[in-house]
């Protein structure tokens, strides 16, 4: 069952889903030739269609308030558009109920909303409407919608005539003046160039910090980590994952490396509590942090050095290699992730046995615990050799820094650039009053010279 406020009740959450799941059909049948077809139909035999079922969700149960951002992750075919497109009533659940609390706007697919022969200024009013807004409303942000799509010169062009990428500029235009409670996003924004790309993130982002709630279905690890408070992982229709988006994206990571390479190297627990997983192909087997002077350490400070070794080998020659390595904090926050490709250190193969170092003159963390990942992986980062995944813990201590909020120490100067208006009155005052006095000190008589001549 699906039901749609469209007023908002503040006292409700923006969505709930009760142990939804939703089933498609699928029919198989043995292909015949047209001459078996002729015969079967006269002589009155009947192909009996074999009928499958599909569970692309399998009873969910989600509830979403009031300013969440979510972002849905996992391999295709999990479920997540299928979430997103029961969420917004084009499909409706076989089981369960959902509850949408207020308007609701959506991207979905490419062109969805939009009618291929007439133009980008129609489509706008067109799609405008389905989400509720009047002729008056449309006629005000009209502008406004077209200056974000950046469309001026084809506004007025059949979208028969748009490519993907301006289908996508002109819906996520329409989607975001609507002024909707809840924003869903599909993958759609991936057809866009990075500087529209850029442009709807910073769109998502004010929309977030107005009090908007987002879903998005994403395959950027990257920019949920960045826009979301909280992640879903869904894997065969259920959620596998349910957080914040640094602990669920590793926890995906996680299992499709060992998915990937199941009966090659098995993912194995390390000291510190970290998994490992890879194809084997190169190994690291040995990571030391050192002090400047090469001292084996578990305890730094900042603005300290810190040093880490790295031993490796490779049973077969590997032509394609890139080392590198990432520091979490303690509370999940991925703060660096250096690599040998990045920093321009070019390693044209790796055979047998071998060691590097990661330098860190002046370390600029901040008090705190830490958790360092290491990595061997090709260039194109596709297969993994040997991963480390939060495996080696460290503490930072202040040392002589007196910074104490957030993660790292810049190391900058603050400076008045000029004098303060206020300040520099009262040094001129000061200056005057202390004139005053001295010109009043010399002109006094010496009554105690009076005194004693009397």
């Amino acid at each position: 069952m699906y039901r749609h406020n469209r007023i908002y009740q503040s006292e409700r959450p923006l969505i709930e889903l009760r142990t939804v799941s939703k089933r498609f059909a699928t029919h198989h049948g043995q292909q015949r030739s047209l001459q078996e077809r002729f015969i079967r139909l006269f002589t009155g035999q009947k192909d009996a269609p074999q009928e499958r079922y599909f569970w692309p969700l399998r009873d969910i149960s989600l509830t979403v308030q009031a300013g969440d951002s979510i972002g849905i992750i996992g391999p295709n075919g999990s479920g997540k558009s299928t979430l997103l497109k029961m969420v917004t009533g084009i499909i409706e659940p076989t089981g369960g109920e959902i509850y949408v609390n207020g308007p609701l706007s959506s991207l979905l697919e490419l062109g969805a909303g939009f009618h291929p022969d007439l133009s980008g200024r129609e489509n706008i009013y067109l799609n405008a409407s389905i989400y509720g807004m009047s002729t008056r409303q449309i006629d005000e942000r009209l502008e406004s919608i077209v200056d974000f799509a950046e469309l001026h010169q084809f506004i007025d062009t059949p979208v028969k005539h748009y490519s993907s990428g301006m289908y996508v500029r002109l819906g996520f235009a329409v989607a975001i003046h609507t002024d909707p409670k809840l924003l869903l996003v599909d993958e759609v924004l991936a057809v866009g160039d990075a500087h529209f790309q850029a442009k709807c993130m910073d769109a998502i982002q004010h929309f977030r910090d107005g009090g908007g709630t987002l879903l998005l279905v994403s395959h950027d690890l990257g920019s949920i980590a960045t826009i979301c408070n909280r992640a879903l992982w869904f894997e065969q229709g259920e959620i596998r994952a349910d957080g914040t988006p640094t602990d669920v994206i590793m926890q995906y990571k996680n299992f499709q490396a060992e998915r990937e390479n199941q009966g090659s190297a098995q993912a194995t627990t390390l000291p510190d509590g970290g998994k490992r997983w890879g194809s084997g192909a190169v190994r690291i087997t040995n990571v030391e942090l050192r002090d400047a002077e090469g001292n084996p350490r578990t305890t730094f400070f900042t603005d300290g050095a810190l040093e880490v070794h790295i031993e490796y080998e490779a049973p077969e020659r590997i032509d394609d290699i890139v080392f590198g390595l990432a520091i979490h904090h303690q509370s999940g926050a991925h703060l660096t992730g250096p690599n040998t490709k990045i920093g321009n250190l070019e390693i044209p193969l790796v055979y047998g046995k071998g060691s590097l170092i990661y330098r860190v003159p002046t370390l600029p963390l901040l008090e705190g615990t830490y958790l360092l990942s290491l990595a061997a992986l090709n260039h194109s980062g596709s297969t993994m050799y040997d991963y480390h995944d939060r495996a080696y813990l460290f503490r930072v201590y202040p040392g002589e820094s007196r910074e104490e909020y957030g993660y790292i120490t810049l190391n900058g100067e603050w400076q008045l650039s000029r004098p303060i208006e206020g300040e520099s009155s009262a040094k001129q005052q000061h200056a005057s009053h202390t004139e005053k006095s001295a010109t009043t000190a010399t002109t006094v008589p010496d009554e105690s010279h009076r005194v004693q001549s009397l």
